[in-house]
């Protein structure tokens, strides 16, 4: 018989562990969110929260606490959990889900460094354990600014809430941005390990949450389609592509000082460079996973000179679809001569046999023409076409693109002949998208990050030498970027810079068009 402290599990013997076909439950626990008044919180993890309890995925036995400077009882939370969970989440809203949810939902009120806080903290984890039977495992969850994580990690420390006891885990989630360089890098990382070992480290990019990066990797090993020819003998080049088109009004305090290349390119694009260019791991187990990734960015270098293969905008004013939009110098909290860039490109090579000679080109930028991200993979063109210029003047590049957002799926463009008496080839696509061909919709990144922080399954989560590695790939190019001036103007709703456009035509290419 279980005991309320859940120190003896039920196993399924008809079940084998192996079978990944059956969804894996989190055992009893509870989530810290230190945080719990941010934007992310409200409209990302309440509700992803909520949607794995709606899903069956969550334990009776779990628990949410919010710690925050607020004034609030646990009634008052439990209220503002069922606004975001009502406004925000992807699952129908049940109420019988909700009262067996808010049956487990704290609050505690306190600064960062407010000692009694903590042990307040300890204190209502204590009582859960026994009320809830949570089993004294516990996720600490990070969503607050860097700087705030030394004296939150030494507050958990003092009042050993870290520490785990009798086989209980404890795990800290991080969000990014970790750190501004590969010296801030270092030193975080030394923090959060002075407190919690590597193994309990969980920092999210929420971009590895999503399908169609996940997807990647069966694209590559499920099917001996594509092995042969995912190398340098007939891909010429690769393009990573994460696009927006909103501007950045009302969040200069984030923003400004940051850019384009520490907010996106240092952890989702070289996490789906990473993604591409591993070789096929001995298995999916985390550290076979992380030991590939890790060889690629080892081998990642920039492409020389950095001022001929980098670029950078900042987005003046323009017309995004039918509405005028002001540049980035005019949106409030931004300086007159900030030099923050919202655009972003730069190119770099993987220094192995299957990629010799190829460029990945990564970019991003606010104000684009749309919102898309995409990983394409342009092949060469055929050695001899046995036909006429003009029979083929429409023909472009073959190229396999995966579409990561918004509508996700993966084309393949080719060649095809146009239907008449005459031989014209011109480019056709054959798509596969995942909306039309499975009947269940993706659940959202976070909610299969947050399972996986409870499961205790590091797959998806960026280890140490990952952060550092890629932080050494892109600190040369910040460096050249710092010494050289402003961001070049570009015009909102366009494609970018024009010295983007001419870092591609040196070398005899041009930017997709998504």
């Amino acid at each position: 018989m279980a005991t309320a402290r859940g120190t003896r599990r039920h196993r399924n013997p008809l079940r084998d562990e192996r079978d990944k076909r059956l969804p894996r439950i989190a055992g009893p626990c509870s989530m810290v969110i230190f945080g719990v008044t941010g934007d992310l919180a409200r409209r990302k993890l309440m509700p992803a929260i909520y949607d794995l309890a709606n899903r069956g995925l969550l334990p009776t036995g779990f628990a949410l606490v919010g710690f925050a400077r607020r004034d609030w009882a646990d009634e008052d939370f439990a209220q503002i959990v069922h606004d975001a969970v009502r406004e925000n989440s992807r699952t129908p809203f049940r109420e019988e889900v909700w009262r067996e949810l808010a049956k487990g939902i704290r609050f505690v009120e306190g600064s960062f460094d407010d000692d009694a806080a903590f042990d307040r903290l300890s204190q209502t984890l204590l009582a859960l354990d026994e009320v809830r039977g949570t089993d004294g495992n516990h996720a600490f969850y990070l969503s607050i600014p860097p700087a705030s994580f030394p004296v939150v990690c030494d507050q958990l420390k003092r009042s050993e809430l870290a520490k785990p006891r009798d086989g209980r885990w404890r795990r800290v989630v991080i969000e990014k941005p970790f750190g501004h360089d590969l010296e801030s890098a270092r030193k975080l990382n030394a923090v959060v390990n002075s407190v919690f070992p590597e193994d309990s480290v969980f920092r999210i990019d929420h971009y590895l949450g999503k399908e169609t990066v996940q997807n990647i990797l069966a694209l590559r090993f499920a099917n001996q389609l594509f092995d042969p020819v995912w190398s340098a003998h007939y891909i010429d080049h690769v393009q990573i592509t994460m696009a927006e088109d909103i501007g950045l009004g009302g969040r200069a305090g984030y923003y400004d000082g940051i850019g384009a290349a520490r907010d996106v390119i240092q952890n989702h694009l070289l996490q789906l460079l990473a993604l591409v260019a591993m070789e096929e791991p001995v298995s999916f187990a985390p550290a076979e996973l992380q030991a590939e990734k890790i060889k690629v960015l080892s081998a990642t270098r920039n492409i020389h000179p950095l001022a001929e293969n980098s670029a950078r905008g900042q987005y003046g004013p323009g017309w995004q679809g039918n509405e005028k939009v002001c540049g980035l110098l005019d949106e409030e909290g931004f300086a007159k001569d900030s030099t923050t860039e919202t655009y972003a490109a730069i190119a770099l090579e993987v220094d192995t046999r299957r990629w010799a000679g190829v460029p990945f080109y990564l970019r991003t930028g606010k104000r684009l023409g749309r919102r898309v991200t995409e990983i394409a993979l342009v092949f060469k063109r055929a050695p001899h076409l046995p036909f006429d210029s003009t029979m083929t003047a429409e023909l472009g590049q073959n190229a396999l693109v995966i579409r990561v957002q918004p509508d996700e799926g993966v084309t393949l463009r080719f060649g095809s002949k146009v239907p008449g008496s005459s031989m014209e080839v011109r480019d056709v696509n054959m798509d596969f998208s995942y909306g039309e061909a499975f009947t269940e919709s993706s659940p959202e990144a976070y909610e299969r990050l947050i399972l996986d922080v409870l499961l205790g399954e590091p797959s998806l989560f960026p280890v140490n030498a990952e952060v550092e590695l890629s932080w050494e790939i892109l600190d040369p190019v910040l460096d050249q970027w710092a010494r050289s001036g402003k961001p070049e103007t570009y015009e909102s709703g366009s494609w970018g810079p024009k010295s983007a456009d001419e870092m591609m035509a040196r070398a005899g290419r041009s930017w997709r068009r998504p």
